[in-house]
């Protein structure tokens, strides 16, 4: 579990490509940085949003192995040595919250339509390669872009596109504000609004482990709702 606030930005050092076994990366973190002093072998760190296992580290670089299922889902198979990334450890137990809840699992990728310059903030608009992600993302609702946490400033459902602003003190903070129109991110939709969609779904009745009771039961509100109006015309 992760938070969506990114703690580094790394650098990959050194990538080798294998169409069959995935992707092993070396990223190097700045000097002096923190992210690994209490790094074990096996901790998850988020690279752009992506939940991957240290396999291996020193004080100033670790590595990862990426699947081919994951580079089919993600941005990270379009990144290079040189590519800079999003960086954050998994949370713990005592660690403030000040994000939303972020699992580290992509959805699908988005591509940037345009950046556009709002005072000293930018304004990015993203279409998703899954149009059908367009359901949990919501006007004021969180998400989770290249692992960072951000909050959605519109959307539109018909010409299937969402926006975020990124304000001057993030620019600085995360690899977004370098992105231009074109370019790719990760997307990791809330969770949350995962959850309430199934929730939903079987109260009504759904094929996803529906509720018996909940047909009667909406049935029970749309007569009350209807008894109400034809009292009020009555």
């Amino acid at each position: 579990m992760f938070t969506g606030l990114v703690e580094e930005i790394g650098v990959i050092s050194d990538l080798a490509r294998n169409e069959e076994t995935g992707t092993t990366m070396t990223i190097s973190i700045p000097s002096g940085s923190s992210l690994l002093k209490d790094c074990q072998d096996g901790d998850s760190i988020a690279v752009n949003g992506c939940c991957l296992t240290v396999t291996s580290f020193d004080s100033n670089s670790f590595k990862i192995g990426v699947a081919p299922e994951t580079l089919r889902i993600t941005n990270l198979g379009t990144l290079d040595t040189s590519s800079r990334v999003n960086l954050e450890r998994a949370v713990r137990a005592d660690t403030r919250m000040g994000g939303h809840f972020v699992q580290g699992h992509v959805d699908t990728t988005a591509e940037i339509l345009q950046v556009s310059p709002d005072g000293e903030a930018l304004t990015f608009r993203f279409k998703p390669k899954r149009q059908d992600m367009l359901r949990y993302i919501v006007y004021k609702g969180f998400i989770a872009i290249d692992g960072t946490s951000l909050t959605i400033t519109n959307v539109n459902d018909a010409e299937g596109w969402f926006e975020i602003m990124l304000i001057s003190y993030s620019q600085e903070k995360v690899i977004m504000a370098q992105k231009k129109a074109g370019d790719t991110v990760n997307i990791e939709v809330d969770m949350m609004a995962k959850y309430a969609e199934k929730s939903l779904g079987a109260m009504l009745g759904g094929s996803d482990g529906a509720s018996a009771g909940a047909i009667p039961l909406l049935e029970k509100m749309v007569e009350r709702i209807v008894a109400q109006a034809l009292g009020t015309k009555a």
